[in-house]
């Protein structure tokens, strides 16, 4: 989980990377944040429990943004990819943290905004944006002393192609990934080079739980388009020696996870849906055996 967590950061740290999710998540392509803008703050901060116990809580990546001295805002970007129902109390206690932390600092001249990306990859439809949605239902004499909360969740898979296109970073090919695949079904590489290569394969490796997005890191290819490169190769050499079944059974279960049918996971994998539902057996049979 460990490795997880650091290879969906390392491409998003990027100052450049960064500042490209934000300008167009949030200001529609417009380049307001400069990457050089852009600072490094702590990620980690500490809460007490009812068990008295001293708990600690890590955003994915945050960072300031500053012009000249002048600090405007601090943003935080958190990676799901699956729906977490429970999103809006940890944004709390995120941005609480955060702005706790403003009211300790005995240097700072004038407080800023925390502002928080929840950047969603999964293809079911995230429900829940807001504290109201986490509470059920809330008698009306109630609701005027009930604060709601409100958060920036961003379905990567269903952006439109033309917010797709106003990406300038690596992050354009993971988003753009993700949008085809919910779509097609299947993925056609873009003829443009990535910059981070190492990195934005660790992080679609982590996002798509594949472990062939890894593979291909030996790979050095510059100067080219690399993840077209990656795909023809890889589409290529398992045609021609077809898909071992170690590989066909972790992918039947990372769509599993991802909650694809037998018909979607057996179009993905191009076998019958007869051998889909064969190999979920196998998965079935193995788990059972290790919980015993």
């Amino acid at each position: 989980m460990a490795e997880k967590d650091i290879a969906e950061k390392l491409l998003e740290d990027y100052n450049d990377v960064f500042a490209d999710i934000v300008n167009v998540l949030l200001f529609d392509g417009q380049e307001r944040v400069n990457p050089e803008s852009l600072t490094n703050t702590k990620d980690k901060s500490q809460y007490k429990a009812d068990d008295s116990v001293l708990h600690e809580q890590e955003r994915d990546v945050s960072k300031f943004w500053s012009e000249g001295k002048i600090r405007i805002a601090l943003y935080g970007l958190e990676n799901q990819t699956d729906v977490d129902n429970d999103m809006p109390f940890r944004v709390i206690g995120y941005d609480g943290a955060a702005y706790k932390s403003e009211t300790l600092d005995e240097e700072l001249k004038e407080r800023y905004p925390v502002v928080t990306l929840v950047l969603y990859f999964g293809e079911k439809r995230w429900k829940r944006f807001s504290l109201y949605d986490c509470l059920g239902d809330i008698p009306e004499y109630l609701k005027p002393y009930v604060s709601d909360y409100k958060i920036n969740v961003f379905e990567i898979a269903y952006l439109t192609d033309e917010q797709v296109k106003k990406f300038k970073s690596d992050f354009k090919f993971v988003a753009d990934y993700f949008v085809q695949m919910r779509k097609n079904k299947n993925y056609i590489a873009p003829k443009e080079v990535v910059k981070h290569v190492d990195e934005v394969l660790k992080l679609m490796q982590a996002l798509t739980k594949d472990t062939q997005w890894g593979d291909s890191i030996e790979v050095e290819r510059k100067g080219t388009s690399y993840m077209d490169h990656y795909f023809s190769d890889r589409i290529a050499e398992a045609r021609a020696a077809g898909i071992a079944e170690a590989t066909v059974k972790a992918k039947t279960e990372a769509y599993l996870d991802c909650g694809l049918s037998v018909s979607e996971i057996a179009v993905k994998l191009n076998i019958s849906e007869e051998e889909v539902s064969e190999i979920i057996k196998k998965l079935e049979t193995e788990n059972l055996q290790k919980q015993n």
